[in-house]
């Protein structure tokens, strides 16, 4: 399934603002998970859950330990949506 990118944008900026009650403004291209955002990794689990339900994936804690910024997190799902195969 591809998906457009702005739209994987929409839907991780929303899931943000709404779960870690962040301001629009302190989502950016470049703005760090861990150190802008204070995302712990309990957090990162809450976001392997959006992922997999929005996006019909699995992410592996492996591979989300390497998204370090938001940017990396929206690339990150872009490339699994539009390389991955429908089960």
């Amino acid at each position: 399934m591809t998906m457009n990118k702005q739209k994987i944008i929409a839907i991780v900026n929303d899931f943000l603002i709404d779960e870690f009650e962040l301001d629009p403004e302190q989502i950016k291209y470049e703005t760090s998970l861990r150190e802008d955002l204070e995302i712990e990794s309990l957090d990162l689990v809450d976001i392997i859950v959006l992922i997999e339900k929005e996006f019909g994936f699995k992410v592996e804690p492996t591979e989300i330990v390497k998204v370090t910024t938001i940017g990396e997190l929206y690339d990150f799902i872009a490339e699994k949506t539009n390389t991955s195969k429908d089960a």
